[in-house]
């Protein structure tokens, strides 16, 4: 990619469009591209947004441990917006940056506890197409987590899938978030095997 969406951002006009700007520079601070190229299908951009907004109120899994599932699809998947927005959100909700930071090279780094590298081997399993989850990995992520906290981990991966891989065609990208507010990049993507 080059930096250009493959369908262009839309001008974000009207009432409705004037409201969704002033929400996201208040809560974003900038409009997001993403935006501009979903408003051409708004019922999509309003209803991907109402979704998001309930997997946010979802409590029975821990916010990091969520987090740092999205980060592991969005990097496997090759969303830079998506790394570089959950990098931003996890800043904002005080998680842990330095692994937060590691997530695109997890399978490599010693930052991680046992539970958050089973946590990120079964994000990485659901992102596999074909899926690779097995009986071992839920098992033992019912042990650790229960089961209402898997089921929603599993929701999670399940609409981080969606979401990145949305982005990745549409050509969305970046918005710099993580730059905006002085974070350092992520670590490179490490490739599985080397």
């Amino acid at each position: 990619m080059t930096g250009a969406t493959r369908i262009p951002a839309a001008e974000i006009t009207g009432f409705k469009g004037s409201l969704i700007k002033r929400f996201a520079r208040k809560t974003l601070g900038q409009v997001p591209s993403s935006i501009g190229v979903y408003w051409h299908n708004q019922k999509v951009l309003m209803d991907l947004a109402a979704v998001g907004g309930k997997v946010k109120k979802w409590d029975a899994c821990d916010e990091q441990l969520k987090s740092f599932a999205h980060m592991a699809v969005a990097s496997k998947v090759g969303c830079t917006w998506c790394l570089d927005f959950n990098y931003f959100e996890a800043h904002n909700q005080n998680l842990d940056m330095t692994k937060a930071r590691e997530i695109p090279r997890w399978r490599d780094s010693d930052a991680f506890t046992s539970l958050e590298r089973e946590v990120l081997a079964y994000a990485d399993a659901m992102t596999e197409t074909e899926p690779t989850v097995t009986d071992e990995i839920v098992a033992s992520l019912r042990a650790r987590l229960g089961d209402s906290a898997v089921v929603e981990l599993t929701a999670v991966i399940a609409f981080a899938n969606f979401t990145t891989r949305a982005n990745v065609a549409l050509g969305i990208e970046s918005d710099g978030f993580a730059a905006a507010c002085g974070l350092q990049p992520l670590a490179p993507r490490t490739a599985v095997g080397s």
